[in-house]
């Protein structure tokens, strides 16, 4: 144990109290000397043990391990199974069929009547379309060749096609590097990955 005086030690005031007669210090609680500095052993500590270790049974553990090292090179590595590429049993049972629903009679009339009157309907609009075309390009025929007896030059610039008829500009997407420090968003999803273990 040390005997140490710190600076919060209230030191008293008549310092002559603590002179002796020879004008040492005299021994008291805020001096001591250094002949009387002692140090207590240390109780609490203790050296470890050593566990006695058994050079037989250190041998047994060896030889099982290099057993199961053995057994682990003569089995193959087990193929981890792709999910992906099997497709579950319950998706292969052919009894599950599902039926087409029961129509009433009159019910199944009126949608076979409804889908002849659309087929007369979509006939007669393409029937009426192939004739408006072909009138314009009969048209367009009689049209060029009174052009050409007219004017050879004009005929010819009738053949050319006219880029400002439809006036329509687009611009396609143009080949870009990809940027190297975007991080596409994932988005949210439950993870259900097995986790295999050989």
């Amino acid at each position: 144990m040390f005997l140490v005086l710190s600076r919060q030690t209230a030191v008293p005031t008549n310092v002559s109290s603590l002179m002796g007669v020879d004008g040492h210090v005299s021994q008291g609680p805020w001096f001591a000397s250094v002949l009387t500095l002692k140090t207590s052993a240390p109780l609490r500590a203790e050296p470890k043990k050593k566990k006695k270790v058994d050079p037989r049974r250190e041998q047994m553990v060896r030889e099982r391990l290099k057993k199961k090292l053995k057994k682990l090179e003569r089995v193959p590595p087990e193929l981890i199974p792709i999910e992906d590429f099997t497709t579950p049993a319950k998706y292969m049972d052919e009894t599950r069929v599902r039926g087409a629903p029961q129509l009433p009679f009159e019910e199944s009339e009126r949608r076979a009547l409804l889908l002849k009157e659309w087929s007369r309907y979509k006939q007669t609009q393409h029937r009426a379309e192939m004739e408006a075309v072909g009138l314009a390009v009969e048209a367009q025929r009689e049209a060029l060749e009174e052009l050409r007896l007219e004017s050879e030059e004009l005929y010819q610039a009738a053949l050319r096609p006219d880029p400002l008829l439809f006036p329509f500009n687009h611009q396609g997407p143009s080949y870009t590097p990809p940027k190297a420090q975007y991080e596409a968003p994932e988005g949210k999803y439950n993870n259900i990955t097995k986790v295999y273990t050989q």
